[in-house]
């Protein structure tokens, strides 16, 4: 037997496959065993209700989609008293994803999720079709975030960082400095399509994120960037269709994975890459996940001179 198991601060997961929020629920039980998973992400929660952006809110482009939902959801009370204790039913870890416009907000919504049996927090600070949503893009904005966040709760705390920034470090750095227990990235990038019938943009918001295996590339990258100067644990996600891209991930510096937009492609996915990374391991001679993770990124790292990064 393989152990599988990782931390993220004192929340232990059983393996290190993660449903990513907005692209799981408590119906996905109906397609697969979500038993065998190590946890899933609830779609972000804000403080109030969130109507959306204007439809079409979704498109397919080539390799991946674009989405541009808004944020829709009831607010965090209906939610905690109508949606949560389906999720709780559903017996693996429950990790709130919370959205603020403000810290004020973000702390309201964690402060009302204290009390419940939710998991853990993943702080949304870069979502990229809401106006006024993205806090990731100030490593000092990050940094106070963080740190306030950390105040409210005795939780552990994931920090869901922008890839739309010109220097991923400072914003991990700027994370670890604040007390997170971890980092996720990436979120989507920014999109667009255009119907050449109407010549205008398709989708209601005009752009939207854009997911899926064409930003499997840009996501590796950012992770073992991310992991070049992060001591704290690294969720690395985009793009991940199948084992090998959640191997790759961990291979680059990840503690731990998220499937997002594949869930909709093929909603038992999660179970098959746990399934395929205990498969590999155990036809490596690897007891221990952990062990995959040091050795991998030690060989993926030889004889590459990294700068050094002032702490």
């Amino acid at each position: 037997m393989v152990d599988l198991s990782i931390r993220i601060g004192e929340l232990e997961l059983r393996n290190p496959v993660i449903l990513a929020s907005g692209t799981c629920g408590p119906e996905l039980a109906r397609f697969t065993d979500l038993k065998k998973i190590g946890a899933v992400i609830t779609k972000s929660v804000s403080l109030d209700p969130m109507i959306g952006n204007l439809p079409p809110r979704t498109v397919e482009v080539y390799g991946g989609m674009l989405n541009s939902i808004g944020l829709e959801n009831p607010g965090v009370h209906q939610f905690i008293s109508q949606k949560l204790p389906e999720w709780l039913k559903l017996g693996i870890p429950v990790i709130a994803s919370v959205a603020g416009k403000t810290k004020e907000e973000y702390i309201k919504i964690i402060e009302r999720f204290e009390s419940t049996a939710v998991s853990g927090f993943e702080i949304n600070v870069s979502c990229p079709n809401v106006k006024g949503a993205e806090f990731g893009k100030d490593p000092k904005v990050l940094l106070e975030l963080t740190r306030e966040i950390k105040r409210a709760t005795k939780k552990p705390v994931i920090i869901k960082l922008s890839p739309n920034v010109s220097d991923i470090q400072a914003s991990a750095l700027a994370v670890e400095r604040g007390g997170a227990n971890a980092v996720s990235l990436i979120n989507t990038i920014y999109g667009l399509k255009i119907d050449l019938m109407s010549r205008t943009p398709i989708l209601g918001n005009i752009t939207g994120g854009l997911s899926g295996p064409c930003i499997k590339p840009v996501a590796l990258y950012y992770v073992y960037r991310a992991s070049e100067v992060c001591k704290i644990p690294i969720i690395g996600m985009g793009g991940i269709t199948n084992t090998q891209d959640a191997l790759e991930f961990l291979v680059v510096g990840a503690t731990a994975i998220q499937v997002g937009t594949w869930n909709f492609v093929n909603p038992n996915i999660g179970a098959e890459i746990v399934h395929g990374i205990d498969d590999y391991c155990t036809r490596n001679g690897i007891e221990d996940i952990k062990e995959l993770m040091k050795i991998e990124h030690k060989a993926c790292s030889k004889e590459v001179k990294r700068p050094k990064l002032e702490r």
